[in-house]
């Protein structure tokens, strides 16, 4: 009889049997937690990273750490049913505990890639009951991307990406990361190219790398003191965007992110890095 009511009842209120397949969420990542939002299924966060800070309302959710250094009782106390993460969360030995614990654990990795960030789109609209949301997003997507500026033809400006912090040693960007790979998608070439990773900076491999742009994030740009402060790191001020003060910036998590807005990253980096565009 129980069982014949409360079908009666998912009959007639479709909402709620759809409630009842969307599970809480802990997400971990700021492109994965900006793609809950986006899909309008923020009301299923229970909790996020300390990563997680686009849009605003994200910030204002119950924290779960660093993503890199999470722990399970602080995860577990928040009683998720799913647990979202880009491929840097971590430790490996914390996610396994979550998924002993009984918590659905879903590593999700974009690579570097527009596709990979549509699949990503799919997975968390799939994930938490959102396929049409989904659907309709990636739409959107393709025909933001398509629409992108293009560099202008010949325009292939060697840049280097400077990875700063308040206090630490600068670092700058070889392949394999997503700061390479951005600069690819803008029709640039990346002045690290050849070095796997990120490398401290030295003065003899800016002076080699010999870049037309230096590029970094704003928050770094800021923890250097400008482009003044910036500059005066080794070798950059001989070099000929150092000579040129031609030093560009943009937010963290939008140039580094590939989070859903990357179709609006690479147009505003290609703006950036080549002046003009087609």
């Amino acid at each position: 009889m129980k069982r014949r009511a409360w079908l009666w009842m998912a009959a007639g209120l479709p909402g709620l049997a759809v409630a009842q397949s969307r599970p809480r969420v802990v997400s971990v990542g700021g492109a994965v937690t900006e793609t809950v939002f986006g899909l309008g299924a923020q009301d299923q966060l229970v909790g996020v990273d300390t990563t997680s800070l686009f849009p605003l309302d994200a910030t204002k959710l119950p924290q779960v750490g660093y993503a890199r250094t999470l722990s399970a009782e602080g995860v577990l106390t928040l009683a998720p049913q799913l647990l979202l993460a880009s491929s840097e969360a971590g430790p490996p030995p914390v996610l396994a505990q979550l998924r002993r614990a009984g918590v659905r654990v879903e590593v999700l990795d974009e690579h570097h890639r527009f596709d990979g960030v549509l699949e990503r789109t799919q997975r968390i609209g799939a994930l938490c009951g959102r396929e049409r949301e989904a659907r309709q997003w990636v739409g959107r997507l393709q025909q933001d991307w398509a629409a992108r500026p293009k560099p202008p033809a010949g325009s292939t400006p060697r840049v280097l990406f400077v990875l700063a912090h308040a206090g630490g040693q600068l670092r700058v960007a070889g392949e394999g990361t997503a700061a390479d790979a951005m600069l690819a998608l803008a029709g640039a070439r990346n002045a690290f190219a050849g070095v796997q990773g990120y490398k401290p900076l030295t003065a003899e491999a800016a002076l080699q790398a010999a870049p037309d742009v230096i590029l970094c994030t704003d928050q770094g740009l800021e923890a250097q003191g400008g482009v003044d402060g910036l500059l005066r790191a080794p070798g950059l001020t001989l070099t000929p965007a150092g000579r040129a003060r031609r030093v560009q910036s943009m937010e963290a998590l939008l140039l580094l992110g590939f989070t859903p807005r990357l179709p609006q990253a690479v147009a505003a980096l290609t703006v950036k890095l080549h002046g003009g565009v087609a």
